[in-house]
């Protein structure tokens, strides 16, 4: 009996394993990074997350600078932040547009009242 040789190899079903594997990798990834998968954490005596402590300042193209979404000047900026304590979160949100001074104003009141942890929000810039 001969065998017969292969002319060519079906690869259709293994494609549809992939997309099938690849529709549930996406799938997945995407209800763990959006937080829709439904937890029940353990119960414990004392909670173990601290609450995250974050103060958000935002500077419009106008100029107008946020403090939570409440418009302040550079001096009630200065007031509000000093009563917070040093170890708190500073996300700070600026047009583009702005005049540089105003942005180096904001920051060097930060800095200055000693907030170490300071972070600024940009967008991936598309190449």
């Amino acid at each position: 009996m001969e065998d017969k040789e292969f002319d060519y190899i079906n690869v259709i079903p293994l494609v549809d394993v992939m997309l099938v594997l690849l529709t549930i990798v996406l799938t997945t990834s995407t209800f763990i990074a959006t937080g829709i998968i439904p937890i029940e954490l353990p119960k414990a005596s004392k909670s173990y997350q601290e609450p995250l402590k974050t103060q958000t300042i935002e500077i419009d193209k106008k100029g107008t600078i946020y403090l939570n979404s409440k418009p302040v000047t550079l001096s009630v900026l200065k007031t509000s932040l000093s009563s917070l304590d040093r170890s708190t979160s500073i996300l700070i949100r600026a047009d583009k547009d702005i005049p540089l001074q105003l942005f180096v104003d904001v920051l060097d009141i930060v800095k200055t009242l000693g907030f170490k942890r300071v972070s600024l929000q940009t967008e991936q810039r598309r190449i």
